[in-house]
């Protein structure tokens, strides 16, 4: 049986709750967003198998996630690298890359190039939020991810892929099939098309909360921040 998804609508639904009657702001929300990404990539790929991250950051909230998730990576003893080609003038976009550059980590302008020196990729560009076209300077990016070898790490949704639908039939994105997907909160549609390695990540939100959206809250272990799921979402 699987885990009930979440649509886009509802995601949308969800995050503006969570600050107003949840009483969050949207830094915590980052904040705990890119913790969970973190542990993922802590999980499916130590430092040991090799440190390097190249972390590929969209505009928007899944870009901040995926800033967040670089300085924990930092942390833990990675050696990350980031990818931001359109800087927010939000302040808080501002202070997460701010942060970064106090930890030395690098900020590149050439994703294609960048992949030739790393061993595990995350993919931050688009989230729930995304649809139509993917606009410049992403189009390199989504390319260069369905020809590398290299792991990816999606963050709550492979780039280029329509939440409710899946891939693109064709065409850019169609290709792209990452090893590893985590889905914050709860898993979208989109998860019937995934084959690969899925957790779901958002330790925070209440019962209350979760069945007024109608989704389920899974039994995180420990201090864990994820839990691994089927890939289409399935409890394992």
């Amino acid at each position: 049986m699987a885990f009930k998804t979440l649509s886009a609508k509802a995601a949308a639904a969800l995050d503006k709750e969570l600050m107003s009657t949840g009483a969050f702001s949207i830094d915590q929300l980052m904040e705990l967003a890119g913790l969970s990404v973190s542990q993922v990539v802590y999980r499916v790929h130590p430092p040991n198998k090799g440190n390097r991250v190249l972390v590929a950051c969209g505009p928007g909230n899944n870009g901040g996630d995926g800033l967040v998730a670089a300085r924990h990576l930092r942390h833990y003893g990675y050696m990350p690298t980031i990818y931001y080609p359109k800087r927010s003038k939000n302040e808080l976009y501002q202070r997460l890359a701010k942060q970064l550059e106090d930890l030395d980590v690098p900020f590149v302008d050439d994703f294609p190039t960048a992949i030739n020196s790393t061993d595990h990729i995350v993919d931050a560009v688009f989230g729930f939020s995304f649809s139509g076209e993917v606009r410049e300077p992403f189009p390199a990016v989504i390319r260069a991810m369905e020809e590398t070898k290299l792991p990816v790490t999606s963050v709550d949704a492979p780039s280029s892929w329509n939440i409710e639908t899946g891939p693109p039939e064709s065409g850019l994105g169609s290709k792209f099939h990452p090893g590893f997907l985590i889905s914050l909160t709860a898993p979208k549609p989109l998860v019937k098309h995934f084959k690969g390695r899925h957790f779901v990540g958002g330790r925070f939100v209440s019962s209350a909360i979760a069945k007024k959206y109608d989704f389920e809250i899974p039994e995180y272990k420990g201090i864990d921040q994820i839990v691994e799921v089927g890939s289409g979402g399935e409890r394992l």
